[in-house]
């Protein structure tokens, strides 16, 4: 939809505001709200936090646009003996600090509620519609991260708040406004569930793919072009999670098929600032292993103790938490690294695991699902090798396996280009939700008579 502009525009005392409409002023946001920090109730004492009334959020909080539902309760005794503070329904909160995204990211509150210490409530005076200053200070969201140093260990404060530059507008304007991007904002966030649903089942249909084929062989349009029986004779696994596989399989301990070997227990106190690389769980979260997150070791100390945990090209990786679902080649980047505890190194043995088989395997439900059952019941949520020499793996000749493995690559190729064209979809989306916001909280299109307009469709379609 194309945006008409106002009539007449000026030089905004703000630079990155670039022009705005000639009767919009330019103002501090201390002059548009009162602004305090909250506070938090001594973690040490149960009965400030056992049996409370009182709703109080942390800064997780401000992920949510409009916050409905309380972190926690405090005791009355708790409020009383802290720096809380209540905070009106309707009112923003802002993360003064935080870890990741969170810090300068705003909330309007849907319920009264008390803060912690990180977050500065902003209570909107009579002249300024919170909603409209809740999208003036997201548009602001980059600009005010900066305003703290841009170091992510630099917080915001209240001083630093109160000089976010802001506008003053009359309020009929500002509920137009806000009204249009509530209204606009709305639909590309539908557009964008839709785009991640869609997602979701693209993965999915990959992963019930890849479990089907590991352990009941090729479609048979596949088995046919590869010359194999399309319509093979099942048999009884003999395992319940399992159920019938092909006759001519057979169902084998995975240690009878793939080697594995447990990377090495080091502690913090073995990184240095160079030397060979320590691969983490952030390193095997693709098909090819990387050096992201990696620590280093020292060469002698590495070559003194841990030199026969250095993987190989070729070698296949996984987490021991298997929450991840990856299995990561080495190639030559990452060859000669050794991986941390918890990543597992897995060596098909030859001619009875083909490796990209394998990898396949360990991305399936068959493998995923004697994880989980290798964890039920424990205190420590992942598996090692001890676990796996129980697993078992339904395995085909080699030239099946291969076979298999070919079709996989290609067919699951196909729905991860599908995947990306949507992750693109998503990504213009959430670039056309941000344009507009900016677009209209500093004037550059007139929206007014769109509010009415919108309001007018809500009512046709209800």
């Amino acid at each position: 939809m194309k945006y008409r502009p106002y009539s007449r525009y000026k030089r905004g005392a703000v630079e990155w505001l670039g022009d705005v409409p000639e009767h919009w002023q330019s103002i501090s946001l201390k002059w548009l709200s009162i602004r305090y920090a909250g506070g938090t109730p001594d973690r040490a004492n149960e009965s400030y936090w056992d049996d409370g009334t009182i709703p109080w959020i942390n800064s997780g909080a401000v992920n949510q646009a409009v916050i409905t539902e309380p972190s926690a309760l405090i005791s009355e005794e708790g409020y009383v003996n802290s720096s809380a503070k209540w905070v009106p329904k309707g009112a923003l909160v802002m993360a003064l600090a935080g870890q990741g995204k969170t810090k300068g990211m705003v909330a309007q509150l849907g319920i009264r509620t008390t803060c912690n210490q990180s977050m500065a409530a902003i209570v909107p005076n009579p002249s300024t519609n919170g909603r409209f200053l809740y999208w003036l200070l997201v548009s602001q969201y980059e600009q005010i991260r900066n305003m703290a140093g841009g170091e992510q260990r630099d917080g915001l404060n209240l001083d630093i708040l109160g000089s976010i530059p802001c506008m003053t507008l009359p309020m009929e304007e500002q509920c137009a406004i806000a009204d249009f991007l509530d209204h606009e904002t709305a639909k590309v966030d539908a557009l964008v569930t839709r785009e991640r649903t869609l997602i979701d089942r693209l993965r999915e249909k990959s992963t019930a793919l890849i479990s089907r084929t590991v352990t009941r062989g090729l479609p048979p349009d596949a088995a046919r072009a590869a010359g194999l029986d399309p319509y093979p004779k099942l048999k009884p696994s003999g395992i319940k999670w399992l159920g019938d596989v092909p006759a001519h399989w057979q169902v084998k301990p995975l240690k009878h098929a793939v080697r594995f070997i447990e990377g090495p227990g080091i502690m913090a106190a073995d990184f240095t600032d160079d030397g060979v690389p320590l691969l983490r769980i952030a390193s095997i979260v693709s098909r090819i292993a990387t050096l992201d997150g990696c620590n280093y070791l020292s060469a002698n100390r590495v070559a003194e103790k841990w030199s026969h945990f250095r993987v190989r090209r070729g070698d296949l990786l996984i987490s021991g938490s298997a929450s991840t679902g990856f299995c990561s080649e080495v190639d030559e980047i990452t060859e000669g690294a050794i991986p941390y505890t918890g990543i597992i190194i897995i060596r098909p043995l030859p001619r009875v695991a083909e490796k990209m088989f394998a990898r396949w395997f360990f991305l399936s439900k068959a493998f995923l699902t004697q994880a989980e059952l290798a964890r039920s019941g424990s205190t420590i949520q992942h598996f090692g090798p001890s676990h796996l020499a129980r697993m078992i793996v339904p395995l085909a000749a080699i030239s099946e396996q291969q076979a298999i493995a070919d079709f996989l690559d290609h067919e699951t190729a196909k729905i991860d280009r599908m995947v990306t064209k949507v992750e693109t979809v998503i990504e213009r989306l959430k670039e056309y939700r941000t344009a507009l916001i900016n677009a209209a909280v500093t004037g550059k299109i007139d929206v007014r008579g769109q509010a009415a307009d919108n309001r007018q469709e809500l009512a046709t379609a209800s």
